[in-house]
């Protein structure tokens, strides 16, 4: 294996999370069995356990020719990276799979060191979460073709045609979509208890960039709202960045201020769920529950659970099976989550959830179906989507069929590429 000379420098930034299972010297430590669960089960499952035992050991022995390196855009700090953190600690565990982590890493050539670093430490499984990672991690996958590289958000793995490069994401958008069917209940509410009209059920969204994901996501959040809410509006506001504390509070409160009633978000860090509690305005979260910071005002939060793809990947490896070129996790594979529902949400909403979520998986409900919304008045019939998803680099796929757009799965790529700004939706900036 090719050594890479790394400078000083990038070795001091590139720092090793402490949730990624290393001793105290640097040194990676092999992930431990969690003995204190095991004692605490029911002794009338004693045959069951055992063999559940004897499976997770056949596992263990598997993947032992497994070394995981993972690189994060930023640490625990950030809702968007503590979930990938305790996903691979998840799956890394239960595996029994030795691993690294580094925490911080730009979206630059630091992640081109960082990947290097880890393939020389003897990675043979290295992911890393960020979109701006890819170019970086290709460049890596080309200097190790005896490591598995694997990127989430990611578009380029069908073009590179590289048999050690994956993408990797989620079907998050019906999680949001789920989301917003919590948001819709509890603007009903406030309608029947009088705290606002049907008219001023505005809700707002601080958003990081103008991407194909954000945008998704913030539209399926909206339609899934409006599925229970028809006269809901939503205003949208922009960071700039995935995680600026202080710009997500502002955004918040200017959504606040600007009359929008119930707040949500797709930006990393605690700024809008905070300004929500401080204001008294309920949030819908994303990664994770904020309940314990704002117990108050917490509705739910949607996530994608990366466990699932982590067991999957790292057991191709393990077994020496290809991995495929570009994953999407589903609600099916446990890959798309919802919190636990906060105490501010309103009567009937778990059970409009599950209602909700049985249709999405029987494919009776489509998140982007063209029936329940319009674009400039009109319908939407037809769209090109450029997704990329060919050696050929075929520019554009119709992708509106059987009277829904086709969003990001099986059919093309695993990252989203629903850019339509629908009715209902007011941008209030758009620099980003």
């Amino acid at each position: 294996m090719k050594k890479k000379l790394i400078s000083l420098l990038a070795v001091v930034a590139l720092t090793v999370g402490t949730l990624a299972g290393c001793s105290s010297s640097g040194e990676p430590a092999a992930a431990g069995n969690d003995t204190e669960d095991a004692a605490a089960s029911d002794e009338s499952t004693e045959g069951d356990d055992a063999a559940a035992e004897d499976g997770a050991a056949d596992d263990t022995a598997a993947a032992s020719n497994v070394k995981a390196g993972f690189i994060f855009l930023h640490d625990e700090n950030s809702t968007y990276d503590l979930n990938f953190l305790n996903g691979a600690k998840e799956a890394c565990e239960k595996m029994g799979v030795e691993y690294i982590t580094k925490t911080n890493i730009p979206e630059g050539q630091e992640c081109y060191e960082a990947a290097c670093e880890l393939a020389d430490a003897g990675c043979n499984f290295i992911f890393a979460d960020s979109f701006g990672h890819e170019d970086y991690m290709i460049e890596a996958a080309k200097e190790y073709p005896e490591v598995q590289f694997c990127h989430a958000t990611g578009t380029k793995a069908h073009t590179e045609n590289l048999d050690n490069f994956h993408n990797v994401f989620a079907s998050i958008y019906d999680g949001r979509y789920l989301a917003g069917i919590v948001a819709g209940m509890k603007l009903n509410e406030m309608i029947e208890n009088g705290d606002i009209t049907a008219e001023q059920a505005k809700m707002g969204y601080v958003g990081a960039f103008t991407y194909a994901e954000v945008i998704s996501g913030y539209t399926s959040f909206f339609v899934g709202a409006r599925s229970v809410c028809p006269s809901v509006t939503m205003e949208v506001t922009f960071t700039g960045s995935w995680y600026d504390e202080t710009a997500e509070k502002e955004g918040a409160n200017k959504l606040i201020e600007d009359g929008c009633v119930l707040i949500s978000q797709h930006a990393d860090s605690m700024g809008a769920p905070t300004a929500c509690e401080t204001a008294g305005v309920p949030n819908v979260s994303y990664n994770g529950s904020t309940a314990s910071a704002c117990p108050n005002t917490f509705l739910v939060s949607s996530k994608i659970n990366w466990e699932p793809y982590f067991e999957y990947a790292m057991g191709c490896v393990a077994d020496g099976t290809p991995i495929d070129t570009d994953w999407c996790g589903t609600l099916e594979t446990g890959s798309v989550e919802l919190t636990e529902l906060g105490s501010a949400v309103a009567e009937g909403t778990q059970e409009a959830i599950d209602a909700a979520k049985a249709d999405l998986i029987a494919g009776k409900v489509h998140v982007f179906d063209t029936t329940k919304f319009t674009v400039d008045g009109a319908a939407l019939d037809s769209y090109e989507a450029d997704v990329d998803t060919d050696a050929d680099y075929t520019p554009d796929h119709e992708v509106v069929s059987d009277g829904y757009f086709h969003e990001s799965g099986a059919e093309f790529r695993s990252a989203p590429y629903f850019n339509v700004q629908i009715d209902g939706i007011n941008l209030l900036d758009t620099a980003f």
